[in-house]
């Protein structure tokens, strides 16, 4: 324990010269595209906003897209789901164009329109060939500062969100997370649902959704990201254009702030003795995006790893726990989660069992959990940095996937790492950084749980509690 309290301290003075170190070191040894991938070219606006782009060249098709720092953290209890709400209503018409009109002319491109909505982040994007990228722009401004928000538009958006909801109710895998989060962070923006409450879905209205355009949709909150087929000089060209007249900072000039995120060890049961099947998470708040500890997280996600019995691998994983799961059967699926957030994250296990072996499952999952703090091995920590590589360049290979990290990263990071870069960082990472940030965020720690279902074997807080630790002599 003694080791693992000064590995912690010396941690971040540690990782800067080991980054520094591997660095140069190892620049020469990564592969020709890694060190040739393309440029990401980021210009600031008069108005605060950003235009980021990456150039792809002989694409035909690009990606386009808004990213913009607003989401359901940044509500209240009285306008929770707002957010939400106005993605709905961004393609049910603007003063420029019937909903019928915005459809008939994205088909009539060839091109796909999309949005999606998260805890932190709101975004608008469109994927189209080289030659419309500026009509995307247009069609993305208009959508975001034109929309009606007609009151008959509302109350059908009203029923369709409802259904949506229930939908979601009926998804236990989703429906866990939520009330993980709302444990969690009980009392706080981070720990309310995206959707919202079914009480303000009834019940906001027309001037709550232009309340928040006009406090939320600011340019310096707001990156315009382009990947593929895209000139980054035109793209500023287009940005200056179609958003050059949003204001610098919300009317009355009070900026939205963040609601900070509280944590509270807790946990949420709901139990269904007629079920037979139980879902469960549990997990530890850990770091932001931009922490020291978040490329350890990433490896220990990929360390624990997921598991699905229909997949046909058995018992041949290289996850211990997975291992553990497979060999006695305790689960249909398990997978590990690591969400970062701007202040927080958090990090745990998320598992669907059979009613009667709940408890063994509880035990394996806080056993391979806290295993991390006392013996990770080299070689699966090693094995981790090859599948976190390969994620990250998977992740580079579509359009769309390159112009959500380029919104994504300079909203989180004020920039985007380069492959180079973000190689480096996996590298410098050492089975003590794995330990260290283990002792951290998980030995003898306070977590939050939720489980629905079939749940009548699991352990209550205090056993999990209890298991946060190893009693070593």
């Amino acid at each position: 324990m003694a080791s693992a309290l000064s590995s912690i301290t010396k941690l971040s003075a540690r990782k800067a010269a080991t980054f520094h170190s591997v660095a140069r070191r190892s620049l020469s040894a990564f592969p020709d595209y890694v060190l040739r991938a393309p440029t990401t070219d980021v210009t600031t606006l008069d108005n605060g906003l950003r235009v980021g782009s990456e150039t792809v060249v002989g694409s035909e098709t690009a990606t386009v897209g808004v990213w913009i720092d607003s989401g359901s953290r940044y509500e209240t209890a009285a306008n929770n789901g707002t957010a939400h709400f106005l993605e709905h209503m961004a393609f049910k018409g603007t003063s420029k164009r019937t909903q019928q009109q915005l459809e008939v002319e994205i088909e009539n491109m060839g091109g796909h329109l999309n949005a999606y909505t998260s805890r932190e982040q709101t975004a608008y994007f469109a994927k189209v060939f080289k030659k419309d990228v500026g009509k995307a722009v247009e069609i993305i401004s208009d959508i975001l500062l034109n929309s009606k928000l007609e009151d008959s538009a509302i109350e059908r958006e009203r029923q369709v969100i409802l259904r949506e909801m229930s939908e979601v109710n009926k998804n236990q895998e989703e429906l866990v997370l939520d009330h993980l989060h709302a444990t969690a962070f009980q009392g706080t923006s981070l720990g309310r649902t995206i959707l919202g409450s079914e009480e303000n879905i009834r019940s906001l209205t027309r001037n709550d959704l232009q309340e928040y355009i006009k406090t939320q949709y600011t340019a310096p909150r707001m990156v315009l990201a382009g990947a593929g087929a895209v000139d980054h000089q035109e793209l500023c060209g287009l940005a200056a254009k179609h958003f050059g007249q949003l204001p610098s900072a919300p009317a009355g000039g009070v900026e939205v702030a963040m609601e900070p995120a509280v944590f509270t060890g807790s946990d949420y049961r709901v139990k269904f003795n007629s079920e037979d099947v139980a879902y469960m998470a549990v997990a530890f708040p850990t770091a932001s995006w931009t922490s020291e500890y978040a490329f350890p997280l990433m490896l220990m996600q990929l360390m624990l790893g997921s598991y699905d019995r229909a997949s046909g691998i058995g018992k041949n994983y290289a996850s211990k726990l997975c291992q553990d799961v497979a060999e006695n059967e305790l689960a249909y699926s398990l997978n590990t989660f690591n969400t970062p957030y701007k202040d927080t994250g958090l990090f745990g296990v998320y598992a669907v069992m059979p009613d009667n072996k709940v408890d063994d499952c509880s035990w394996y999952i806080m056993n391979n959990l806290i295993r991390l703090v006392h013996n990770p091995s080299d070689a699966e920590v090693e094995r981790a940095k090859v599948s976190l590589k390969a994620a990250m360049l998977m992740n580079m290979d579509g359009h769309n996937s390159v112009a959500e990290e380029i919104g994504r990263s300079l909203l989180n990071y004020g920039r985007r790492m380069t492959p180079a870069e973000i190689f480096s960082r996996i590298d410098a990472v050492t089975t003590d950084d794995i330990k260290a940030t283990a002792y951290k965020f998980f030995n003898d720690q306070d977590h939050a749980l939720a489980a629905v279902g079939g749940i009548h074997e699991l352990p209550d807080y205090t056993w999990f509690r209890r298991h946060t630790y190893w009693l070593r002599y």
